[in-house]
């Protein structure tokens, strides 16, 4: 009887097995059938567009993150929010390429956090190009080579990047959106090397810092070797005997090296914010920062002049970083984030004071929040 029962509940279940498939495979159907829907629809918006401006922007920051919030809002699983809103930033990013696709320049080389940060924001379809130096990638985007600009600008364990800040002080673009990254370090090795055998460690300066404890604990004695970027110690690595790199999952899939250990770094919520670099403003989204660069006149209290207006219209500062000035000896200029957008009365009113007190005041742009 017993061997009965279990022929029958297999049979069920096989049954059952192959209605979820068919199931399964009516909604991959409908789901093709949506989406490309939505592109033939994001098709239409283009062609409006371009009726109306032949040099119509098609990539709308405010307008993606509207979106993918309201999709992380509606979401309600059993796939979390932020994962269903990276399915969404790629459809999205497949749907806007049919049209133009967006053209971003980073902070390469290739295999590097600056590239994932740029294919996280715009997704698979944009057109990404590396470039050797931060001012290189400025440089890009002015020129109109590149409708977009991915550079670093802060590490939440190693501090500012000073060449990132330097750049804005000669140019005109404009802080068109932010990216936060969660760093994650693993050790890497080539098919050459085994585990007992690593005598010397490749890794960017910075992630060599951030991982020093860690270094010590378990590499004491292996030599540890600073290069330009975690990529080209990736690169190394894949040819060399005896040696290891510190790098992410991308320089690591684009190498073909095997994780020795992964997450070592010391710090486990290291992140780095990245900002995206363009020529245009961006309308408000809803939820947005600000940022700016002011100089201010040598004299006592010329930093207490600077903030008390943000505090009185209640507009709230979330970074303030100094910077000498390249226009006088021991003066200085400050970098400041905020919570708004420029077009805010509250904001208008604070920045208003800002500059009759300051010697000089220029936003570099008002963008949304980082979605993902």
């Amino acid at each position: 009887m017993s061997d009965h029962l279990s022929s029958h509940d297999k049979n069920n279940q096989d049954v059952d097995l192959g209605a979820l498939r068919d199931r399964i495979d009516t909604l991959d159907q409908q789901i093709l059938d949506l989406i490309s829907e939505r592109a033939a629809c994001a098709q239409q918006v283009a062609h409006v567009k371009l009726a109306e401006d032949p040099e119509a922007v098609f990539y709308r920051p405010e307008r993606e993150a509207q979106v993918l919030k309201r999709i992380m809002a509606l979401n309600q699983g059993p796939l979390p929010g932020e994962e269903m809103a990276r399915l969404f930033r790629e459809i999205m990013s497949a749907c806007l390429a049919l049209e133009k696709p967006v053209r971003a320049a980073y902070l390469g080389p290739e295999g590097t956090f600056t590239q994932q940060a740029a294919l996280k924001h715009f997704g698979d379809s944009a057109v990404c190009k590396p470039l050797p130096a931060i001012d290189e990638v400025f440089r890009e985007v002015e020129a109109g080579a590149a409708n977009y600009g991915v550079v670093p600008v802060e590490n939440s364990t190693e501090g500012v990047v000073n060449h990132t800040l330097d750049s804005f002080m000669d140019t005109s673009l404009r802080i068109c959106g932010e990216v936060v990254l969660r760093i994650h370090h693993h050790l890497l090795v080539g098919s050459n090397t085994r585990r007992d055998k690593v005598s010397r460690i490749y890794s960017h300066s910075q992630s060599l810092a951030q991982c020093r404890k860690w270094l010590d604990a378990h590499y004491p004695h292996a030599e540890r070797v600073a290069v330009s970027s975690n990529a080209e110690a990736a690169r190394r690595v894949k040819s060399e005997w005896h040696t290891a790199a510190i790098a992410g999952d991308m320089a690591a899939r684009l190498y073909g090296l095997e994780h020795l250990e992964e997450k070592i770094e010391d710090m486990p919520d290291n992140s780095t914010r990245f900002l995206i670099i363009g020529n245009h403003d961006v309308p408000p989204s809803g939820e947005d920062k600000t940022s700016l660069v002011a100089a201010m006149r040598n004299q006592p209290g010329a930093l207490h002049d600077l903030l008390e207006p943000f505090h009185r219209h209640h507009v709230d500062m979330t970074r303030l970083e100094s910077r000498p000035s390249r226009h006088g000896l021991w003066n200085y200029v400050f970098f400041i984030d905020f919570k708004g957008h420029q077009e805010e009365p509250r904001v208008q009113a604070a920045l208003e004071e800002v500059r009759q007190r300051a010697a000089d005041v220029r936003i570099l742009g008002s963008y949304p929040v980082g979605v993902l």
